[in-house]
């Protein structure tokens, strides 16, 4: 069974208790949340290749706007990406067809219904619910990216686990209270009831949410704060650390993890572009791979492609978009309309002509001037 033996550092690693891990919690996240968020329209493809929103075909409501009567397009995929982050065999749905064509896409929840896949001799996948075998054509799958068809948490099982026991050594550090913010040494031969009198009133002057005010000792007493060690500066490299192997096992930039201790923030468009190429990409594949494959017929794959828009990852700052935008008016690669479109402004009469503003303008003056 998944997560059924221990791993190195006595920790038990199932989806569950995965994400009970802070950097798995992020790093699952950040992918799916990601993925669900990106916009997935449907395009029609015309013999030149060009491509044009096709908001008629019944597949591009399934993506883009309700997956079925109760979950968003955006929410359903978030929810099965995050699945296949963390479950042995990915994400499934079920792909509900009124008369051959999709009408639903409803997930397959991993806990209570899962999902075994084995191979034919043919290595083809064989689906099956209990002992029911399920039709291949019907069942959205976005695979787990490990080897042994087990999932990346059994294959990170030993990071996530050494990346468990630290949270949890800290916790009981703590909650336990194991080290004391400062040593108060009292002179002489003390009882135990002054002992017990000195504690409570430092306790009742300086404890909890009375820090920071002057304290005033007696000539008898004397007081040392405790400092962190370098067995606690080898804790803290040890946690970052777990982060680190956490960010390499998803492969997610460390700093999206809030690893910041080689970060820098110069270029936010570089940052979009490697989550964009070296994190996010791979996913993208997988689910337009398996979306042309289930939810289109060999027919409609000529004439019809859903593809993510991943502008938004590298999108520059706002100056930068504007030049960005202006040249390609200029050089008729977008009409104004279009440019107008991707600042989310409504367009103008005559917007939609292929003009360049600098020249045309000119050339204005002049029959002006004649």
């Amino acid at each position: 069974m998944f997560g059924a033996s221990p791993t190195a550092a006595g920790v038990v690693v199932t989806p569950r208790t995965a994400m009970e891990c802070s950097p798995v919690h992020c790093a699952v996240q950040l992918i799916a949340e990601a993925i669900g968020s990106l916009p997935l329209p449907v395009y029609s493809v015309a013999s030149d290749g060009a491509k044009t929103p096709d908001t008629s075909h019944p597949v591009h409501t399934l993506l883009h706007d309700a997956a079925n009567d109760w979950t968003a397009a955006g929410d359903f995929r978030e929810q099965v990406t995050r699945d296949a982050l963390l479950y042995p065999h990915g994400g499934f749905a079920h792909i509900v067809r009124v008369e051959d064509k999709p009408a639903e896409l409803i997930r397959i929840d991993p806990e209570r219904t899962p999902v075994s896949v084995t191979y034919g001799d043919d290595n083809e996948p064989i689906y099956k619910i209990g002992a029911q075998e399920i039709d291949r054509s019907n069942l959205l799958h976005i695979p787990s990216p490990s080897l042994n068809g087990r999932g990346l948490v059994y294959e990170g099982r030993e990071e996530i686990g050494r990346a468990i026991t630290l949270d949890r050594h800290a916790s009981r550090l703590f909650g336990n209270s194991a080290r004391p913010s400062g040593i108060l040494t009292l002179k002489g031969v003390q009882t135990p009831d002054s002992i017990a009198k000195v504690g409570a009133a430092w306790k009742a002057a300086h404890g909890a949410g009375k820090s920071g005010s002057t304290a005033v000792i007696p000539s008898e007493a004397s007081f040392q704060s405790v400092t962190l060690s370098s067995v606690d500066a080898q804790f803290e490299e040890l946690c970052q650390l777990a982060i680190t192997n956490v960010a390499r096992l998803f492969r997610v930039p460390p700093h999206m993890l809030f690893q910041m201790g080689r970060a820098t923030f110069n270029n936010s468009e570089t940052m979009g572009t490697v989550f964009l190429v070296y994190t996010l990409l791979p996913w993208i594949r997988r689910w337009e791979s398996e979306i042309a494959l289930k939810l289109f017929t060999s027919e409609e794959r000529h004439n019809y492609v859903a593809k993510f828009d991943t502008r938004q990852f590298l999108r520059p700052d706002f100056p930068q978009l504007i030049e960005a935008l202006s040249k390609a008016v200029a050089s008729r690669i977008y009409n104004p309309n279009e440019a107008r479109a991707e600042l989310d402004k409504a367009g103008y009469a005559d917007g939609d002509k292929f003009l360049n503003p600098a020249i045309e303008s000119t050339n204005a003056n002049k029959v002006l001037e004649a």
